[in-house]
């Protein structure tokens, strides 16, 4: 039996009867690249395997990391040397009506291609509060599934002046904006909502937090308030994409931050290149 049907956007979408479609059953992955190198390319595969593995989607981490020198040697020499993005959107595959999926489903795997966005200001970008509530389910804490309504309604607020919004809980703690993890800097210690909350845990997030750790800081997951960002212990506010990098906050909700320009010193996405 295939591991998965594969299907490149270019050619065509998915079969009008798969359940990603119909259903948002499944996950995708956002990679940045350079040339035909993917910036932490093995977590992003590692997590769409043991995350797929937690909807019941079995797939290849072999097949997969075969998928992206394919999709390199496809698509690298179409854009400039500053990179591009490779998509991997992985589905439970195509199904009749009906949310319970039919026994030994082949998965399907769309691959597409699109330019690297412009790089955000080094000196600060301007974010907001969302008015939108994050409600994550502990089934499915930390999947990047396909079921992002809650984020696609938060960023309607984007504009060209404010770069992210960022999401809070029921019970009004900061979890992360719409395309972007969290992590604060105070007066003794770098602190990140836990990934148990959180709707995607980034590959960045988690590699940032190993390797703050590795150099001897103190780093705490703990649930992150409004008065730890607009209080006095605030050093600096970041969000962290793997495609858009460490971005620091100039101001939010109309509140100037400090920004630490520190953490620029210690992610550079050529030397994570795979």
């Amino acid at each position: 039996m295939a591991v998965f049907r594969l299907f490149w956007a270019e050619e065509g979408g998915l079969p009008a009867d798969d359940r990603g479609l119909a259903y948002g059953d499944g996950l995708f992955e956002t990679i940045r690249m350079v040339g035909q190198k993917g910036v932490l390319l093995s977590r992003h595969l590692e997590r769409m395997v043991r995350d797929a593995g937690r909807l019941g989607i079995h797939v290849s981490r072999r097949e997969l990391a075969t998928v992206c020198t394919r999709a390199g040697q496809r698509f690298s020499e179409r854009f400039t040397d500053d990179g591009w993005i490779l998509k991997l959107t992985l589905t439970r595959g195509g199904g009749g009506r009906g949310y319970r999926p039919d026994p030994g489903m082949v998965p399907n795997l769309l691959v597409s291609a699109s330019p690297l966005a412009s790089t955000p200001d080094a000196s600060g970008v301007v974010v907001d509060f969302s008015r939108v509530p994050l409600t994550v389910n502990p089934l499915l804490a930390g999947i990047k599934s396909l079921n992002r309504l809650e984020q696609v309604m938060a960023a309607a607020d984007l504009g060209q002046s404010l770069f992210e919004v960022i999401m809070s809980d029921g019970d009004g703690n900061l979890v992360e904006g719409t395309r972007t993890n969290l992590l604060l800097r105070t007066d003794n210690a770098w602190v990140a909502p836990p990934a148990a909350c959180l709707a995607v845990a980034g590959v960045l997030r988690q590699w940032l937090l190993e390797r703050l750790r590795q150099r001897g800081e103190a780093v705490t997951e703990r649930p992150l308030t409004v008065e730890d960002v607009l209080g006095p212990e605030c050093q600096g506010l970041f969000l962290l994409n793997s495609v858009l990098g460490i971005v620091p906050v100039r101001t939010i909700a109309g509140h100037d931050l400090p920004v630490d320009s520190g953490l620029a010193t210690i992610f550079n996405p050529l030397e994570l290149l795979e």
